[in-house]
């Protein structure tokens, strides 16, 4: 993996970079993930990332699909309501073993979960040090030695939160959609329009687009459709505020888990759907165009 460093008054060669400006991590050209279809979860830190990763994994699953879901956040939590506690990360087991990633088994950081889920957290460095693209490459990397991609169908990344530096974008040049998990809220469409600017980016390079945005949280929908028909987007599916979602996650469990009742099940035929359409490819990709942070706050009635 090279840091790829370029003068800000410079701008990038039509060939390489991801943008005027841009310091960007480049992993190794080599690491491709296969056949598998991968999708990117991006989002306001705390918007429920983690839950519709984990939802939408278990639907992948019950659709026949074989699935592993990559965690790429420090606190390692991604994969809590899969596994029912939480797994070391690929930097834990890295460090176990010096580094020599050649003593490591599959089981060591490979964990399956709820209706076979295959579940992995990369983890993150250090505090201050390091950077998450480098994670992502060492957990690729040890995935593809393992041959652990072999018999995946879906590979779904739940990245960390509202981050966009090249590190925690890295899972976009593994990616063939970027989905965003946002609430009808100015402070998540804010994070959302960041989240767009980073995948632009990425797919002048690489093969990931945009899939669309997946409301959560949320009882309406009117700020986050206002801004996604500025912005090129479209909303994909729409998961309310219930009080079922949240004790989910204190049962650590996931919603297929849960006592069905008929406010549920709407929930979970909405995740089937979605899981479905992802796979049959029938969500188009979209263009998607970041805003002008002004033009968000004129947009969204911001005095």
């Amino acid at each position: 993996m090279n840091i790829q460093t370029k003068p800000s008054s410079l701008k990038s060669p039509s060939c390489c970079g991801d943008g005027e400006g841009s310091v960007q991590v480049q992993l190794d050209p080599k690491l491709k993930i296969g056949t598998a279809k991968v999708f990117s979860v991006y989002g306001k830190g705390g918007i429920g990332k983690s839950t519709t990763s984990s939802n939408l994994s278990v639907a992948f699953s019950k659709l026949g699909k074989r699935v592993l879901q990559i965690g790429c956040d420090p606190k390692h939590d991604s994969t809590f309501t899969l596994t029912k506690r939480l797994v070391p990360t690929v930097i834990d087991v890295l460090e176990s073993v010096n580094f020599h990633a050649e003593e490591l088994r599959p089981e060591d950081f490979v964990f399956e979960g709820y209706n076979g889920v295959m579940c992995l957290e990369a983890g993150g460095p250090p505090a201050g040090t390091g950077c998450g693209g480098y994670v992502v490459g060492q957990t690729v990397k040890l995935l593809k030695e393992h041959h652990l991609l072999e018999d995946t169908d879906v590979v779904i990344f739940d990245v960390l939160g509202d981050v966009v530096c090249g590190g925690f974008a890295a899972p976009l040049q593994h990616s063939d959609r970027a989905l965003i998990v946002a609430a009808n809220d100015f402070d998540s469409i804010f994070a959302m329009n960041r989240i767009v600017a980073a995948i632009e980016a990425k797919s002048r390079n690489y093969g990931v687009r945009l899939g669309g945005v997946i409301a959560n949280r949320s009882k309406d929908t009117d700020q986050i459709d206002r801004y996604s028909e500025q912005a090129g987007l479209r909303r994909v599916a729409h998961f309310p505020d219930l009080d079922v979602i949240r004790k989910s996650r204190l049962k650590k469990s996931t919603l297929f888990e849960m006592d069905e009742t008929p406010e549920l099940k709407a929930v979970t035929d909405e995740y089937m759907r979605l899981a479905a359409e992802l796979w049959a490819g029938t969500i188009e990709p979209l263009p998607g165009k970041s805003l002008k942070d002004r033009e968000i706050f004129d947009l969204l009635g911001f005095d």
